[in-house]
């Protein structure tokens, strides 16, 4: 997202975002920070609820995870034992059992983020693991097993996306509380029945149910802190908004195109099995290893291992069918293990990766309202389609969006760091979309594959400052354009401002500190606020994406999936949102899905 910056400039745009989250709370909460350095309790030691104010439970949340697949193995590793117990998970593929307990050792990035439930509860090894955590799988009942299980409290949902409402549904009617994986549904009318059972469910000891979805921005602490400068006002008038996923997959080499266990026929006839290749090298390599290499490639090999017996799952058990396209023929097994490439079962690059980044965007923009509601877009235009990958997808593989949304109203004592003495503006408050339909904040939007640069992020554009987040972790401030200049925040007749008169000693110490370790992308927050929760169940307490916000995010995305589907039948890529597809007890949908259909299809039983 920043690429273009130099090395210098980097270092100058995080300097002057720690030198401004200092100054925020040294005005606004004082001595919070420095108390977060003298408690220890830095990135991933309860810095999330020092920030989002919970508390520790005294009793451990008893849970299940279903689905332990890529997302299913990084929301293990969110799973801190003082908040959550996890007493069970539940997968069809060997593969995702294994990770389950031993982590993800493709490379050393992916160990970090996928560590396995071993490590993460202490366990002394698989043996020992296996005597607290019940395996479900096809050969144990499964999914509806899992639910029926009385040791169960709450399930986390990190299925394939066309599963995630069902299961949910099936959970809630157990009396389950749920956080399900982002997008919070396949479509719109099933993220409003389960926001109506949440709304109308109890749990078992008939309290409130909580149903929380996982858009982990929410519980990231550098957009909290971005959320904060932006209300102090240090971006001004908030009137542009860049956010890009960019991915250099391509044909051969798509991280959502995996390779199928058994492998698959090649238009010469030949079988291509790239996991045994794999694992036939790993084999080769071990004869001749030495020291630390032995444990590494036994790891692996253990991982290919059982990656490999996937080949022994029919998929057509489970849901997953054979169907064509045109002349192309296409199987469960793809189906199953390329799900995110399917109408039927994904929902393309919207729900995957450019909902984390509206959902940002809404954020933002929902910081500046004072009556702490979720803003909606007013409109987007989209276009894109596949346009470097062959014919083996529904999904595209660009798409470009421009939305509009409404822009806030500003107070009068709110410095948008602008006056016109000729036209005396502005004169007062600066009027918001709702008194002058002229105020708009346009967001622009691309997700794209064959070409990686700039990676993700978003660019915040305000009359005063710009604000950029960079990957999730990352976070850079400048005054106006100025990439340049060292800035600190200097208090004004109208407020405050960044300035660089006002740099000191440019060091922002304690903001550093408090940042210290790896950068949190929420996952554990966001599943420690929503045990906290569950264990205090008092009226005010609710995780930060409960279904009126999660809704509004699929809304969005699958909003723009059907202007995306307007532009390429010759209707013009563009959208109008309306209100009541916001509202989850009206009906009103844009994406044609049925509430009573959804009703039908989602209390079924899914083993």
């Amino acid at each position: 997202m920043v690429d273009k910056l130099s090395n210098d400039e980097r270092e100058v745009g995080k300097q002057n975002y720690y030198n401004a989250v200092t100054s925020y709370y040294d005005v606004n909460r004082r001595d919070f920070l420095r108390g977060i350095v003298a408690t220890g309790a830095v990135s991933g030691a309860g810095l999330g609820a020092a920030y989002f104010g919970y508390g520790q439970v005294k009793d451990p949340v008893r849970i299940a995870v279903i689905g332990t697949g890529d997302e299913g193995n990084v929301l293990i590793g969110g799973c801190n034992p003082n908040y959550v117990d996890v007493k069970a998970i539940c997968d069809i593929r060997p593969f995702s059992q294994h990770r389950a307990f031993h982590g993800d050792c493709s490379s050393p990035s992916a160990l970090i983020r996928r560590p396995g439930l071993i490590s993460v509860a202490g366990y002394s090894n698989e043996a020992e693991a296996r005597k607290n955590v019940k395996v479900y799988d096809s050969s144990n009942g499964g999914i509806m097993a899992c639910l029926d299980d009385p040791d169960i409290e709450a399930v986390i949902i990190a299925l394939p996306l066309w599963l995630h409402a069902p299961v949910a549904a099936l959970a809630m009617e157990r009396n389950l509380h749920v956080l399900t994986e982002k997008l919070m549904a396949h479509n719109v009318a099933q993220c409003k029945v389960m926001g109506r059972m949440a709304a109308a469910g109890q749990d078992k000891n008939g309290n409130p149910l909580h149903l929380a979805t996982g858009h982990q921005r929410h519980y990231n602490v550098k957009y909290e802190n971005a959320v904060n400068l932006i209300r102090w006002g240090l971006l001004g008038q908030l009137h542009h908004i860049r956010a890009q996923w960019h991915r250099g997959n391509l044909p051969g080499r798509d991280s959502w195109s995996m390779p199928i266990p058994g492998g698959e026929k090649m238009p010469n006839g030949k079988t291509f099995d790239r996991i045994a290749k794999d694992l036939a090298h790993r084999r080769a390599k071990l004869k001749t290893a030495t020291g630390a290499d032995v444990k590494r490639l036994q790891a692996e090999i253990a991982q290919w291992e059982a990656w490999d017996a996937d080949k022994t799952i029919d998929p057509r058990e489970h849901g997953y069918e054979d169907f064509a396209r045109g002349d192309q023929m296409f199987t469960a097994e793809e189906e199953l293990h390329r799900w995110r490439l399917f109408q039927r079962t994904g929902a393309g690059l919207m729900a995957e990766l450019g909902s984390h980044q509206l959902d940002a965007v809404s954020i933002f923009l929902s910081s500046l309202r004072s009556d702490g509601k979720k803003v909606h877009p007013l409109s987007v235009h989209a276009v894109g389609g596949r346009h470097i990958m062959p014919l083996d997808r529904d999904a595209g593989d660009h798409i470009y969006c421009t939305f509009e949304f409404p822009g806030p109203e500003y107070a009068e004592t709110f410095d948008v760091g602008y006056y016109d003495p000729v036209e005396n503006y502005p004169n007062g408050a600066v009027p918001g979309y709702e008194q002058d339909p002229n105020k708009k904040v346009v967001v622009t939007y691309s997700t794209i594959n064959g070409n990686g640069f700039g990676g993700w992020g978003e660019v915040v554009m305000g009359t005063k400052g710009t604000l950029v987040l960079d990957k999730e972790t990352d976070v850079l401030l400048y005054r106006n354009s100025d990439t340049s200049s060292k800035v600190g925040v200097k208090k004004e007749e109208g407020g405050y401002a960044l300035d660089t008169s006002a740099s000191g000693d440019f060091a922002a110490p304690v903001a550093q500190t408090a940042a210290t370790g790896p950068v949190s992308r929420g996952y554990r927050e966001e599943i420690e606020h929503w045990a906290y929760c569950i264990r205090n169940p008092d009226k005010e307490n609710k995780p930060r994406c409960y279904p009126e916000v999660a809704m509004g995010d699929a809304v969005i995305a699958l909003g723009a999936n059907v202007a995306l589907k307007n532009s390429q039948t010759g209707k013009g890529g563009y959208l109008q949102y309306k209100e009541e597809w916001f509202d989850i007890d009206n009906d009103a949908t844009p994406d044609g899905s049925d509430i009573k259909r959804e009703q039908e299809y989602m209390l079924k039983d899914v083993t």
